[in-house]
């Protein structure tokens, strides 16, 4: 929550900033980087929903809870980002090329992109300090974490972050290349360029919420990580099957066929079952377990299985 707040307000500031720019300097690079950060702006308030909503515990009507909400909100947040920013950017350019604008102050450009830069970087660094922790956590490089949480909204506002960043580069070529040549086309292209970048952005964004929303498998450390704690357990002999699903950011469904120790009696192994499930739903990251029984002629999982559990 707290990075997407922060991510928020400094996307508020700089939208302010660059429109006022953009009124100032007509530069259609000025003006595609604040489309981007309003659109950036409004996917913030999408995805404090998305936090908000997700977080909700689960009840009757959503035995699973609620935390695939968060790539709900997430995929509307990602829409807007393409249609406000992108679309925008793109049109815009197009137009400024047909019709190239003089730029009357590119001065004013050139400090509102520094500070632009500066606010964006801030909110850059939360976000880089969240994935690098993450990453640590899954013995993962921070971008291939951000790509493969099931966090929605870090990923969300870390993409939009990079692409702020970007962007800014970008739209101060746009400026300089027009300010040296004279041709208000190289501002066109910038402006175009966002866009791109933008519709690059929103459509991975997109992409990857609907992966969330239609089913995604936990990664191999997650299985992994379970299935070392499944056979810890005194009463669970070997584990033959695994599937560990997310239903919401750090929340998962699981199901398993075990071999229970000992030899319990047939009325004996449906109660013992019910237990250990509900132990293992004392985990915090385990939203349902459904447990089955193993058959003998099954190969049992060890720690030793190379990549995912899930067969």
């Amino acid at each position: 929550m707290l990075t997407v707040a922060i991510a928020f307000a400094m996307n508020v500031l700089v939208a302010i900033a660059k429109s006022i720019a953009a009124v100032v300097t007509g530069s259609a690079s000025m003006m595609a980087e604040a489309a981007h950060s309003w659109a950036d702006a409004g996917n913030e308030v999408f995805l404090l929903i998305a936090e908000r909503r997700g977080a909700k515990g689960r009840d009757r009507k959503h035995p699973f809870g609620y935390g695939r909400e968060t790539y709900v909100w997430s995929m509307i947040a990602a829409f807007g980002l393409f249609t406000v920013g992108a679309v925008v950017s793109i049109m815009h350019g197009i137009n400024a090329w047909s019709e190239p604008e003089a730029e009357s102050n590119y001065l004013v450009g050139y400090i509102v992109l520094a500070i632009a830069a500066v606010l964006e970087s801030v909110s850059f660094a939360q976000t880089i300090r969240e994935a690098k922790a993450g990453g640590r956590r899954m013995s993962m490089h921070p971008l291939k974490f951000v790509s493969r949480t099931g966090d929605a909204t870090l990923r969300a506002v870390f993409a939009e972050d990079a692409a702020a960043l970007i962007g800014l580069v970008i739209a101060a070529a746009g400026m300089g290349l027009h300010q040296v040549t004279g041709d208000g086309r190289w501002d066109a292209v910038g402006s175009i360029l966002v866009g791109v970048l933008l519709g690059f952005v929103a459509l991975f964004l997109i992409g990857r919420n609907r992966q969330f929303l239609v089913g995604q498998v936990a990664p191999p450390q997650v299985q992994t990580e379970v299935l070392a704690r499944m056979l810890a357990r005194p009463d669970i002999d070997r584990v033959t099957y695994l599937h560990v699903e997310y239903v919401g950011p750090s929340q998962f469904y699981l199901v398993a066929a075990v071999d229970i120790v000992g030899d319990l009696a047939e009325s004996s192994l449906a109660p013992k079952l019910r237990k250990i499930e509900a132990d293992i739903e004392r985990d915090e990251m385990i939203v349902e377990a459904v447990l089955t029984l193993s058959t003998d002629d099954e190969r049992s999982l060890s720690h030793a299985d190379e990549g995912p559990i899930t067969l």
